[in-house]
């Protein structure tokens, strides 16, 4: 790490974390002494939140529900969304869910009372504030927004994902339930917990690593790698659900101060153009963009396959292409698709692909090695 390189870290103002925690929520919100509550979820998630409302409604705290958000939100359903919450006016939002839900909830909450629109807020640092308390719970262990300064939406406009990043963005209280998480099907339990472990990797093996960031990675990969498969294949296990959400959560607190770098930047293109999930998009990279970074910094690489639970090699080489074999075993063993032809890309969309994950600078600047466009094309055509 270079020594003039600043740590900066948001916290969220409160975290809960454990089996069963969300029925501590009715006591927090109660003791806000709030008035009307605007909770941003999903509808399968509806029957777990009717005995928190019918709590919160025998207080006199009126409670209004969004379910709107199915898939990676874009800037129009957003916009849906806040028109409701306008209506409603509330003086909480809370977000219950997928990130998807999530980040839709910490922009919504952003801008009730912001005169800013959602254009002038794209980028980083450019939201000027939040008035609104904002509470996040997980339902899946995967995006870590809970804890992030990040929210992420698709701009019709040009059809590519935008971040929003600030420390705004970051909420008053996180709820962590891993219990929430038992009854996400495998495929999505796949998915996230991939997504969750790449956040964890990207930041460790980062150009702008940090000591006090590593160790949350560090435990992350080791977590998720350690029990995503039985997490997967047996999702009753709550042993295996609370290792893997506490990962996620780690994998969070990564994506602030350090965030991630080329596999998410050559994953949007998948998510934007063939609407693949964000995770899914994730796992069909990150061995073969692990295998192009790793002769920029095979020590830190070396390090990451023995949080994965490789045994050490003759070399630091030699152990992190270890790591790699060990990554692709997780994808086999969670039955995620493990090449792009699998999911249905044509081979005629790489160059178009490697075009757009180009623009995607804010996270290829933090990449280990350069990437150029020919680099991205032929990290596609590996993957293809």
């Amino acid at each position: 790490m270079d020594s003039t390189t600043n740590l900066t870290i948001h916290f969220p103002g409160k975290l809960v974390f454990g089996n069963g925690c969300l029925q501590q929520l009715p006591m927090e919100l109660i003791a806000l002494s709030c008035k009307k509550v605007f909770i941003i979820t999903i509808e399968p998630l509806l029957t777990q939140i009717e005995n928190i409302k019918q709590k919160l409604e025998a207080e006199g705290i009126d409670v209004f529900t969004d379910t709107s958000v199915v898939q990676e939100p874009g800037f129009k359903d957003f916009e849906l969304v806040m028109q409701q919450a306008l209506s409603v006016n509330p003086d909480v939002v809370l977000g219950i869910g997928g990130g998807s839900v999530l980040d839709v909830a910490k922009l919504v909450a952003a801008q009730i009372g912001n005169t800013q629109t959602i254009n002038e807020i794209v980028g980083i640092g450019q939201l000027k504030g939040r008035s609104t308390k904002l509470i996040c719970i997980p339902a899946t262990s995967g995006t870590g927004s809970e804890v992030s300064p990040n929210a992420i939406l698709v701009d019709e406009a040009d059809n590519q994902k935008k971040g929003i990043i600030s420390p705004y963005l970051v909420p008053d209280m996180v709820f962590v339930d891993p219990l929430l998480t038992i009854s996400v099907p495998p495929h999505i339990t796949a998915a996230t917990g991939l997504d969750a472990l790449t956040h964890c990797l990207e930041a460790y093996t980062n150009k702008f690593a940090q000591p006090f960031i590593d160790m949350y990675a560090f435990e992350g990969m080791r977590l998720i790698a350690a029990n995503i498969v039985e997490a997967v294949k047996n999702g009753s296990n709550a042993h295996a659900r609370e290792q893997v959400a506490m990962g996620s959560l780690l994998g969070g607190f990564c994506l602030g101060p350090v965030n991630t770098a080329g596999v998410h930047a050559l994953a949007y293109p998948l998510g934007s153009t063939f609407h693949l999930a964000h995770g899914l998009s994730n796992a069909l990279l990150l061995p073969y963009i692990m295998e192009f970074n790793i002769p920029a910094s095979p020590a830190k690489y070396a390090k990451v396959a023995l949080a994965l639970g490789v045994e050490p090699q003759a070399t630091d080489l030699q152990t992190a292409e270890k790591g790699v074999e060990k990554i692709k075993m997780l994808i086999e063993a969670c039955d995620v698709p493990a090449r792009l032809r699998e999911v249905d890309i044509p081979q005629s969309a790489i160059g178009k692909m490697a075009e757009d994950a180009m623009k995607i600078t804010r996270l290829l600047k933090n990449n280990p090695r350069p990437v150029s466009y020919q680099d991205a094309v032929d990290i596609y055509t590996d993957a293809y």
